[in-house]
């Protein structure tokens, strides 16, 4: 794949495409950057300093002495003080910085291992799919951006299916202790450290819960403060981040929370004919992630700078767009409707205004800016600007939903190929690995070297609601060089595919 960051897609959505741009873009673009952005010291510093130096010179050396020795000691006091008290009363008050200490993520054992051949033979033997909904499944599953070396649940691998609570449990075991292993392991910290549990898993909720799991396997405090999150879907990983990151800023400095995001698939398995249903067997597939957050710096690696959140469950078109129902048969199973890949688009529009006027450069604010006022008075076919979002991250993580959600982000916000490589190369390893897919991604590009001191990441999740949910992180520290519980380990070299 082509490393250079080239732009690809030139169709985008009709209410928001790009403008045709100058020939000579490459020549004006850069210096209008230069100058929007730094106005303030390319022509705001420039002009005030020739203005004071025009008035000093006008007023004279004896005539601005007699004017500094004619003020009062309580105005000198006061220009001082009074900046400086502002300064530490918005300091005191302001919200106190989340960092991510480390994270890991799982990769199943090796008999948890399905090949696109044996999902598909599988499939063929299943004693409730009939020719019609075998030949939909294989064509879905060819189509699907997966590839030999994703995971299922031994359960999974039976025909018919084993599908009950004890196998449900021992999947999240597996994968949920796995990743915490990974990630203890990393960061050397002990389970006595850890203030904060939070975790998220949509379709599979034992009782006890999964924190209560946690707690008992690793034998975690008594006055431990946790969270379950259940039925976001699969951007509720995000949803996650904020709830412990709300936690963090209540408790005292230096404080740890544990995150853990998963999805159970063993549960949620369909068994039935509808094929809107048979959806989320070709791309669901095993995985989890645990991540160590901390209002501590020290030994952290990047910084959660924001957190937007857009749902739009109040529209009945995008409330069942991702449905859990039983068929006319009554089989139990996730209904993905048609409209999915159209609502994710206007989702993502909506969240996108919303974190652009967070991270945007005034550049890029400038430039949409005029082409909506230019849309509103002149003429409704002008068509608006897209902000160019390469110039506020330079990382991109966005949901390994499907190809078809991935193919229409990237074309919504003209991405190039190498932007969304992470998110494409997720899916054909792991697959759909739900809320955890985001963490998959971050460590795709940290295992290709690609993280700097600086560099901002969006993670982007799509969700049931329905909803689109971003986090932005800043990378205070590059990674070592520890490979313990990476992921892509036994595999990066053969990416991108």
């Amino acid at each position: 794949m082509n490393q250079s960051r080239k732009k690809v897609g030139t169709s985008t959505p009709a209410t928001m495409v790009s403008s045709p741009l100058h020939p000579n873009k490459h020549l004006l673009k850069p210096l209008y950057q230069l100058l929007v952005n730094n106005f303030i010291v390319v022509v705001g510093v420039p002009i005030t300093a020739i203005s004071v130096l025009r008035k000093a010179a006008h007023l004279g050396p004896d005539e601005l002495l007699t004017r500094l020795h004619d003020l009062r000691q309580v105005h000198i006091f006061l220009s001082v003080f009074l900046p400086f008290a502002l300064v530490i009363l918005y300091i005191m008050r302001r919200p106190r910085s989340v960092y991510l200490v480390d994270y890991a993520c799982c990769r199943p054992k090796p008999n948890c291992r399905v090949s696109m051949g044996s999902f598909t033979e599988n499939a063929r033997n299943m004693p409730y799919l009939d020719d019609g909904s075998f030949r939909f499944l294989t064509r879905m599953l060819e189509r699907s951006g997966l590839g030999d070396q994703t995971y299922l649940h031994p359960s999974l691998h039976n025909i018919p299916p084993r599908c009950s609570l004890s196998d449900s449990r021992d999947e999240a075991e597996q994968v949920i202790f796995a990743a915490i292993d990974d990630l203890l392991a990393k960061t050397g910290i002990s389970p006595g450290a850890i203030d904060i549990i939070v975790t998220n898993c949509t379709a599979f909720n034992p009782t006890p819960s999964f924190t209560d799991m946690i707690i008992n396997k690793y034998k975690l405090r008594s006055d431990i403060r946790d969270a379950h999150i259940s039925g976001m879907g699969c951007s509720a990983g995000v949803i996650s981040m904020e709830v412990a990151r709300n936690f963090l800023q209540a408790a005292p400095r230096g404080a740890h929370a544990l995150v853990v995001s998963t999805e159970t698939t063993s549960l949620i398995n369909y068994t039935g004919k509808n094929r809107a249903m048979l959806l989320p067997a070709v791309l669901f597939r095993m995985g989890a992630a645990a991540v160590l957050l901390s209002t501590s710096k020290s030994a952290s690696r990047f910084r959660l700078t924001h957190v937007v959140r857009t749902l739009t469950a109040a529209q009945d078109r995008a409330y069942r767009c991702a449905y859990q129902e039983e068929d006319e048969e009554g089989q139990t199973g996730i209904n993905l409707s048609k409209d999915l890949v159209a609502i994710a688009g206007e989702t993502l529009k909506a969240n996108i205004v919303a974190i652009g006027s967070l991270v945007l450069p005034p550049s890029e604010k400038l430039l949409f800016a005029l082409s909506f006022v230019a849309r509103k008075v002149l003429n409704r076919k002008i068509k608006l600007y897209v902000p160019d979002f390469r110039t506020a991250f330079q990382h991109f993580c966005i949901h390994s939903g499907g190809r078809a959600v991935i193919d229409a982000v990237q074309t919504s916000l003209c991405l190039s190929d190498e932007d969304v490589e992470p998110s494409r190369m997720t899916l054909h390893r792991f697959g759909n690995t739900s809320s955890s897919s985001l963490w998959y991604e971050l460590a795709y590009i940290e295992a290709k070297r690609r993280t700097r001191k600086g560099d901002r990441v969006w993670m982007v999740g799509f969700g049931s609601g329905f909803k689109c949910n971003s986090a932005v992180w800043e990378c205070i520290r590059a990674p070592g060089n520890t490979t313990i519980g990476a992921p892509w380990a036994d595999s990066i070299h053969h990416y991108p595919v």
